[in-house]
């Protein structure tokens, strides 16, 4: 008598069989030389500072920053992205303060480099928005019509002014996130007649105008007026993302980004399919407290939520994954 077990001569679950059964057939495999940490500094405080919507993420002092780096490089990590959070009183309608030298941004970046040295990879936020007193990112015009709009192209000056002093700071890598039409070829040209041909570029290319950035703004004390949907891309839209990444790496982007990351794991496996150059993706804020927030409320199990969630960005197609969680899951990682 033939059985409904004499057909099951495949059995994936044979694959399942043991933890080294598993490790040894996984697909993918996430290190921690794949993360990025996400950094603050920020001006006027004496210790570090906890973001209240972000527990566990903190503001940083000068020394505070150097000890998480120290901490990041022990896990594994080697990368981290800097922020600037500048007093309310040090901005102004261009954002001058982030290419100043003395700038909150650039002196912490300066400081990690003469620590580290080559050791750890520096990136920078290139973008206006935490130095303007509107919140954009970039400086304000007027359209046709008599309307407040970021002026795309009177921004662009500006932009290559920063990203010369974050690489004269110790920057290794610029990452430009203000959503500007050309400012990938803008950047590139300063740098290169600068001298700085080694510092490469890390752009946003599909950055989307997102309620999951909310977290953020609390944690570089946005002064943000009105919203970004002008500039960001619009959550409806798939197409646009390629193209976007497209121009970017033909402006001579070195890695190119999706942010958000899990809301947006189709357009990450799309850019990753048809990208020649890295691709980044940002787990951005909103999905850091999520989990977090989740976990201290003892609903979900935390560490575990956190790495399936890394693991999901990996299996999308991402080569460099930005998250709060870096040292953690590194750590976790081993």
């Amino acid at each position: 008598m033939v059985t409904y077990t004499d057909h099951l001569r495949r059995r994936p679950r044979r694959l399942r069989s043991t933890p080294a059964m598993r490790e040894m057939v996984a697909e993918y495999s996430l290190r921690p030389a794949d993360l990025i940490l996400p950094a603050f500094i920020a001006t006027g405080i004496d210790e570090p500072r906890e973001i209240s919507s972000m527990p566990g993420v903190y503001q940083h002092t000068t020394d505070s920053l150097l000890a998480l780096a120290e901490q990041a490089l022990e896990a594994g990590v080697k990368c981290i992205d800097l922020f600037g959070v500048p007093l309310d009183a040090d901005k102004d309608a261009e954002g001058s303060q982030s290419w100043d030298p003395n700038g909150v941004l650039n002196r912490g970046l300066a400081a990690l480099r003469k620590e580290f040295g080559d050791e750890l990879i520096l990136m920078a936020d290139t973008c206006l928005d935490e130095f303007t007193d509107h919140g954009h990112c970039g400086v304000l015009g007027e359209n046709p019509f008599g309307r407040n709009i970021v002026d795309n192209d009177a921004t662009l000056p500006r932009y290559q002014k920063m990203a010369v002093a974050q690489a004269e700071a110790g920057a290794h890598i610029v990452s430009p996130s203000g959503m500007m039409d050309g400012q990938i070829a803008a950047i590139r040209e300063a740098l290169d007649e600068a001298g700085w041909h080694e510092v490469a570029i890390m752009a946003y290319s599909a950055k989307y105008a997102s309620a999951f950035f909310g977290p953020f703004r609390d944690a570089v004390g946005s002064s943000l007026q009105g919203d970004r949907r002008t500039y960001q891309q619009d959550p409806a839209n798939f197409r646009e993302s390629l193209l976007e990444t497209q121009l970017d790496i033909d402006q001579g982007a070195d890695f190119v980004m999706v942010k958000p990351a899990l809301p947006y794991l189709d357009v990450l496996h799309a850019v990753a399919q048809m990208s020649p150059v890295p691709v980044a993706a940002y787990q951005v804020s909103g999905e850091y407290a999520m989990i977090a927030a989740a976990g201290q409320q003892g609903w979900v199990d935390r560490d575990a939520i956190m790495m399936e969630s890394l693991m999901s960005i990996k299996r999308a197609g991402a080569n460099q994954i930005l998250t709060y969680f870096a040292i953690e899951a590194a750590q976790r990682l081993g």
